[in-house]
C-alpha cells in the first residue's frame, strides 16, 4: 500500500477517567477521537473533526466530564470503537498516512484498545511523537505539556482542552509551526 504524503493526522483521544482508579469492573476507554488533517505542502490545517465513542465497559464520571465537557448522554449517542475506527481507515486513509499525537497516550491507548477487542490497529506504523519532537527541536530538558508547548511557542489555545477534537487542533498547530520553521532554516544559506 503507497503511502500518502500529503496530509498529516493529529489524532488526540479523551477517555474516560476518574478521580482515583477506577471503579471495579471499569476501565479507561476511548470516548472521543479527535482529528485534525495538516496539509503537507502549506502547514495548514485543513480538516478537523472529532468522533465520539460509546464505551463497553465504564461510564463518564463527574470527574471525566468537569475534565473533557462530554458526558455520558453525548457518548451514548456516539459510534462503536470498531465503527470509529473504520471511519479513520476509510475517510481519513490512516492506515496510509503518517500519523501524530502530542505525546505517545494515544497510540498506547489504541493498541491496548485494539488488541484486547481483537480490532484491527487503524493506523500505520509511523507516528510522530509531537511532545517529543518539541523538546529535542527547542532543546528543552524535558518534555512540556500542551498547553505550555503553546505558550512556548507563542501559539493560541483555540478551543477547551481536553476536549479531542480541540486538542488535535492545537497540536496540528504546534506540528505546522515546527515542520514551517525547519524548512525556513534549511532554505537559509549556510553562514560562514
Amino acid at each position: 500500500m503507497a503511502r500518502k504524503l500529503d496530509r498529516l493526522l493529529v489524532i488526540d483521544v479523551e477517555a474516560t477517567c476518574w478521580d482515583g482508579p477506577p471503579p471495579t469492573g471499569q476501565e479507561p476507554e476511548i470516548i472521543e477521537i479527535g482529528i485534525c488533517a495538516v496539509d503537507i505542502r502549506t502547514g495548514e490545517r485543513v480538516d478537523r473533526q472529532s468522533i465520539l465513542v460509546q464505551p463497553e465497559h465504564s461510564h463518564v464520571s463527574p470527574f471525566c466530564t468537569k475534565l473533557t465537557t462530554l458526558t455520558q448522554r453525548q457518548v451514548n449517542d456516539g459510534v462503536s470503537f470498531e465503527r470509529a475506527c473504520t471511519i479513520l481507515q476509510r475517510k481519513f486513509k490512516s492506515r496510509q498516512r503518517i500519523w501524530a499525537s502530542y505525546g505517545d497516550y494515544d497510540r498506547c491507548q489504541f493498541q491496548k484498545q485494539c488488541h484486547e477487542r481483537g480490532i484491527d490497529y487503524p493506523f500505520s506504523g509511523s507516528h510522530i511523537n509531537v511532545k517529543s519532537m518539541l523538546a529535542l527541536v527547542r532543546a528543552l530538558p524535558y518534555e512540556i505539556g500542551l498547553l505550555k508547548a503553546l505558550d512556548l511557542l507563542d501559539l493560541p489555545v483555540e478551543g477547551v482542552h481536553h476536549r479531542g477534537v480541540d486538542d488535535a487542533w492545537n497540536t496540528g498547530l504546534i506540528l505546522s509551526k515546527l515542520l514551517l520553521q525547519r524548512r525556513v532554516m534549511l532554505a537559509e544559506p549556510l553562514q560562514e
